[in-house]
């Protein structure tokens, strides 16, 4: 199985520039004048420029105001402080602190279109320090 995540946006070029600046990512093959893809994580991510108040799944309008969805993504980071300066320098906004875990450090951020993301450092065995 191949996955690929796709993340709606209003200003594609805005976007190129957050995502790339933020995580490291860089721009690869373009689809269009509404798709860029982006290359440099695990999974390749593709920004679809789709205006906001246009019809997204099922009847939902397209709303870029924060918002909370049942599925988000966690960015693994060696250095968590040195992450997030370079997220929130590209316009991410952070929401709460640092927070320690038996398993690592956790910060969570939300880009310039509502979406959340979870920065995470993992320290000692990472999951494995909690799993069963």
């Amino acid at each position: 199985m191949k996955l690929l995540l796709n993340i709606d946006v209003p200003d594609l070029a805005a976007a190129e520039a957050f995502y790339t600046a933020a995580f490291d990512l860089r721009p690869a093959r373009r689809l269009g004048d509404g798709v860029v893809e982006l290359l440099g994580a695990e999974v390749p991510i593709y920004l679809l420029k789709k205006a906001e108040g246009s019809t997204g799944a099922g009847s939902s309008k397209r709303d870029y105001t924060r918002h909370w969805t049942p599925l988000h993504c966690d960015v693994v980071v060696d250095d968590l402080e040195a992450a997030l300066v370079r997220a929130v320098r590209a316009g991410a906004t952070q929401e709460g602190g640092i927070r320690e875990a038996s398993w690592g450090r956790i910060v969570h951020i939300a880009d310039p279109y509502g979406h959340g993301w979870c920065l995470l450092q993992f320290v000692g065995r990472g999951y494995d320090e909690i799993a069963n």
